[in-house]
């Protein structure tokens, strides 16, 4: 996961920083720091990237266009 990736995944959602370091299970100031570009524990960005998923997130890779995300379709019900 990119840092832009990271932060695009989290303005889709409307989460703040401390709302995904609270649901990743890490510091608000380690979100700060991913962000930025800085290197962290591959444990770490896996937590980060793991929660923003469980929110409805996919990540796409980079394929020519540029690596990005996209809000997963809701599942469909039937009542």
């Amino acid at each position: 996961m990119l840092a832009v990736q990271c932060k695009m995944a989290r303005t889709a959602l409307g989460l703040g920083v401390r709302d995904l370091a609270a649901a990743a299970g890490v510091s608000p100031d380690t979100v700060a720091r991913l962000e930025r570009g800085e290197v962290l524990k591959e444990r770490t960005v896996a937590a980060l990237r793991s929660a923003l998923e469980a929110a409805g997130v996919e990540f796409i890779p980079e394929n020519g266009g540029g690596a990005g995300v996209r809000l997963r379709k809701p599942l469909k019900t039937c009542l």
